[in-house]
């Protein structure tokens, strides 16, 4: 029983990982069908960054059934429910630094000198497309979000 219930929640912080990518070729389903102002530029610079991780409250969640369930084999009568409580509590706060670990992906500050002279920086999860300082891209603009693609 103990083992079910420690790989659950093990497995929806691996599917913390899961999510979508934004990259400049990446969409959402709700991004369809809608109109993209279309700019074109050449690339500036390009420089490697890191997205910050994501916290949904899964890897509390997560951490605190597994520490909750971990500290409840602890001791008996108080201390066993004080262990529990301390588990649970330990095991959130680590589950949270775990999920923010695990979605962290690196990132790209795009650099680009539009056509019209001004200059933008746009950062987007780095997919593997490359960028080249001297390169003529496209800035795609729409909803307050911006991407930069081939």
């Amino acid at each position: 029983m103990t083992k079910r219930i420690l790989i659950l929640p093990l497995i929806a912080l691996a599917l913390t990982g899961c999510a979508g990518s934004l990259g400049g070729s990446d969409y959402e389903r709700s991004e369809t069908r809608r109109a993209y102002e279309v700019k074109m530029g050449v690339v500036e610079s390009v420089r490697s960054v890191s997205l910050e991780g994501t916290q949904s409250g899964v890897g509390i969640a997560t951490g605190a059934v597994v520490g909750g369930v971990v500290g409840s084999e602890v001791g008996e009568g108080k201390g066993k429910t004080l262990a529990t409580v301390i588990g649970a509590v330990a095991g959130g706060i680590a589950g949270a630094a775990a999920e923010k670990g695990i979605t962290k992906k690196p990132g790209l500050e795009i650099t680009v000198r539009l056509d019209s002279g001004r200059t933008l920086a746009v950062i987007q999860e780095d997919t593997g497309e490359r960028f080249s300082v001297g390169e003529r891209v496209r800035i795609l603009e729409s909803g307050g979000q911006t991407r930069v693609s081939h």
